[in-house]
């Protein structure tokens, strides 16, 4: 099992000062998150892709670049890259480069986008959103896979006799997520190429993820890349934590309660009950987040959203601390322990290239035949 955290890199007040941090500080404090994620023993550290404000997430390959320079181990990765505004030349161009430049630490989440202006600023149509993702991606995975690609459709100029540089590392294309807040077809799209679907896991009932992971689970069995209890999941979720459970409760409320996605509306405790927010000490965390496992299904990736609402940095990096030393341990050992032996752990380059070159063992990245 692979932990880490993911931003969207919202520049939010903070409710209890008044005080919004600029954009040079908000994002000097991603990298800081990023380096702390490293320093506590997290395995993965995701930013997302936005291009309006109240967010400093744009660019995404320019932050993981600078990130990666300054780590070590940590795997680097996004929530998400815009497979609909985003050429799928561009994106395979610089995630090929970035990979290359972090020795194989790298993996991208592909999706769609929820902001509508977003879209004609790039001069697409949200109308469009489906078709897109399923038309760019398609190109994009033939980018890595193929030298020489010739290629036609709807929504970009045609290719001839094209070679998206550099190759990918070992030649192997990094490892594609497909995230979801709600949409069945980004689930079935993520099965039909055997890739990971990783569900947003913050705003909904826990019924709701369960129902979007089975149905990945079902349709990867499907299209032959194995047992469905061996599709490659992945969950987001939101905690706070402090080690007496009231506290996290106090001091998080003004934050909650602001928040620009859930505040003025249903209150913490009803949230909490009805989401996986999970607010109040460690073993809660532990215990909630084990409870995961119930309703999806062994998994490989948990990433916990550690920075939002306008939370300090220096709150920020008292959570990591708690979520590294006190939580992450614990939750390491007790997945591992209940995990079966042909349910896959969480992908790395190293283990990809290694299942590359021995064809006897499963790979979650194989193209389907049509």
């Amino acid at each position: 099992m692979q932990f880490g955290i993911f931003t969207v890199g919202d520049v939010t007040a903070d409710p209890t000062t008044g005080r919004t941090p600029s954009e040079h500080e908000r994002i000097k404090a991603t990298v800081a998150i990023a380096k702390k994620a490293e320093e506590v023993g997290l395995d993965v550290f995701a930013v997302g892709e936005h291009h309006n404000p109240p967010f400093i997430a744009s660019n995404p390959t320019a932050t993981l670049a600078y990130i990666g320079a300054q780590t070590e181990r940590i795997i680097l990765s996004t929530s998400t890259t815009l497979i609909t505004t985003t050429d799928p030349v561009l994106i395979a161009e610089d995630y090929a480069k970035l990979q290359h430049l972090v020795d194989g630490r790298l993996d991208l989440m592909m999706g769609r986008g929820n902001t509508g202006p977003v879209y004609p600023w790039f001069g697409k149509d949200i109308r469009d959103g489906i078709p897109l993702a399923v038309e760019n991606y398609a190109l994009l995975h033939r980018l890595w896979r193929e030298d020489v690609v010739n290629w036609e459709g709807r929504f970009r100029t045609p290719l001839e006799g094209y070679t998206s540089t550099p190759r990918p590392l070992d030649g192997v294309p990094p490892f594609v997520w497909h995230g979801s807040i709600r949409s069945p077809e980004i689930a079935e799209q993520a099965a039909y190429y055997g890739d990971g679907f990783f569900h947003n896991h913050i705003f909904w009932p826990p019924l709701h993820s369960a129902r979007m992971v089975a149905l990945y689970r079902q349709r990867f069995e499907h299209y032959g890349h194995g047992s469905a209890d061996q599709a490659i999941v992945g969950l987001g979720g939101q905690v706070f934590m402090r080690k007496n459970s009231q506290d996290a409760i106090d001091e998080f409320r003004p934050y909650f309660d602001n928040a620009p996605v859930y505040g003025h509306g249903p209150s913490l405790e009803d949230f909490t009950e009805q989401t996986p927010l999970t607010v109040g000490s460690p073993q809660q965390v532990i215990e909630r987040t084990l409870g995961f496992r119930e309703y999806v299904g062994d998994y490989q990736r948990q990433l916990f959203l550690m920075d939002h609402a306008g939370l300090p940095l220096k709150t920020v990096l008292e959570q990591l601390d708690l979520l590294g030393e006190e939580v992450v341990p614990v939750l390491r050992k007790e997945f591992e322990a209940l995990r079966p032996a042909h349910v896959p752990e969480g992908p790395t380059h190293a283990a990809r290239v290694a299942a590359a070159s021995d064809p006897a063992q499963p790979s979650t990245s194989e193209e389907v035949s049509a």
